[in-house]
């Protein structure tokens, strides 16, 4: 960022009086909420960092790092005493005092816009560091930043920055929001369909290859119209014989040319009589296949669809998850798992998903269809916990985007597993319950 737009921004921020709350949304976004509900994100990003404002930034999972833990009691709650720019330079810093029934505890804030080195980092009122997003080691640089280390101050830069008016800061706080967004969202959406359409393709081509239930029945008949012949001529049959010439029941001759040799003639037609049992099988078993196959590519077209009509970058990294899977931990491919703020968000991919999410769900976790039509169900595991609203929102946004690609005003009703009982399959009846509208038009 430029020094010229910090100090503007630097005097925005002195309107604001206490620091609600403070805590990461991304792992390079810390938010900090002001007084009266105002919201502001600070982007750490190496080389790319920035101060953005937006409506909402929905967090795809719960940080716990001790970096977080000393963020959250240093600050949650806390008066902010000063906003400065230390020593001129792209640092900014935020001076707070935390309340206690003992004593008043200064803590220091700093947001460090330096390129290279982009930190965070919380400090004492001795200046010694508390905790860092990032830890500096002397190898990377001769300033540490390390727990339980005084820290030293950067440099003063050796020329005069240039100075960039802004009309509006918190209109240009938007825009910078506005402007990021739309760069990455453009390149994640191309490369997120691109993987998409890959994996579409090829479904597809699996679906086109299937074979027809017509030649396996077929097929079936043939084999074990070979393994009786086999058995009607096993006087003429020589050991390992690679090639047969038998006679039919009608008198005719029948050639059979064998991809295996075999020491009996009873070896041969049990070879025959397994072959026909298994396209028997297959034919049987056809419509499981297709049905599974059509279900997956319906989905894949609807995964695309959300993808296409994702309004921001958070949209994005909810559908596309970095929650890293057990190695021991199956995966289940007629079920879609999200993570929403560190709650796990899992969606039927077709019937065969809905009826294992019914089946595995706990009773207090919380089940979402959409009202008086055919949908998928999304089940939010809630661990016990009061679920917050904005979650069970974004579920039920799930749950349409994954049902429907029309634009409309949808209702979603929702309600505790326990409250949800299975007729048949994937149909349930449930009576107490509370709906939630999704309006797809936005």
């Amino acid at each position: 960022m430029k020094l010229s737009h910090l100090k503007q921004i630097v005097n925005y921020l002195r309107n604001f009086k206490k620091i609600t709350a403070a805590y990461r949304v991304s792992d390079t976004i810390v938010k900090l909420v002001f007084d009266k509900d105002e919201a502001v994100y600070f982007n750490m990003q190496r080389s790319n960092s920035s101060i953005f404002k937006c409506k909402e930034y929905p967090r795809s999972k719960v940080y716990n790092a001790p970096f977080d833990i000393i963020l959250a009691k240093r600050f949650n709650r806390s008066n902010i005493l000063s906003v400065e720019l230390l020593n001129g330079d792209k640092i900014v810093r935020f001076k707070t005092s935390l309340a206690s029934a003992y004593k008043e505890e200064i803590t220091y804030l700093q947001f460090e816009f330096t390129g290279k080195y982009t930190n965070v980092i919380i400090l004492d009122e001795n200046n010694v560091v508390l905790e860092a997003l990032r830890h500096v080691d002397l190898f990377s640089s001769f300033r540490e930043v390390r727990v339980g280390q005084k820290l030293l101050d950067v440099p003063p830069a050796p020329f005069q920055a240039k100075e960039y008016p802004i009309d509006d800061v918190e209109q240009f706080l938007y825009d910078v929001y506005e402007k990021e967004q739309n760069a990455k969202l453009s390149s994640l959406k191309k490369q997120k369909i691109a993987l998409l359409q890959k994996k579409l393709k090829k479904l597809e081509k699996l679906y086109e290859k299937l074979d027809s239930q017509e030649l396996l029945e077929e097929e079936a008949a043939k084999y074990e119209h070979y393994g009786n012949l086999v058995l009607s001529n096993v006087h003429n049959i020589k050991p390992y014989s690679k090639e047969l010439e038998l006679q039919d029941y009608d008198g005719s001759k029948v050639t059979i040319t064998l991809d295996k040799l075999y020491a009996t003639p009873f070896q041969i037609s049990e070879h025959f009589f397994s072959k026909s049992k298994k396209a028997k099988q297959k034919a049987k078993n056809l419509h499981i296949e297709e049905e599974s196959l059509r279900s997956k590519i319906e989905h894949t077209k609807l995964f695309i669809n959300t993808v296409k009509e994702a309004k921001d970058v958070a949209k994005i990294e909810l559908l596309f998850p970095k929650q890293q899977r057990s190695k021991k931990q199956k995966v289940n491919d007629s079920i879609e798992t999200f993570w929403v703020e560190g709650y796990k968000v899992e969606l039927g991919k077709n019937e065969k998903g809905n009826i294992e999410l019914l089946k595995n769900a706990k009773a207090r976790d919380i089940w979402l269809h959409m009202k008086d039509r055919p949908s998928c169900h999304v089940i939010i595991h809630t661990d016990k916990q009061q679920l917050p609203q904005n979650i069970i929102q974004t579920a039920a946004r799930l749950c349409v985007d994954f049902t429907t690609t029309s634009k409309d005003r949808y209702l979603v009703d929702y309600t505790p597993r326990r409250e949800v009982t299975i007729q048949n399959g994937a149909n349930v009846l449930y009576n107490k319950y509370k709906t939630i509208e999704v309006d797809t038009r936005e």
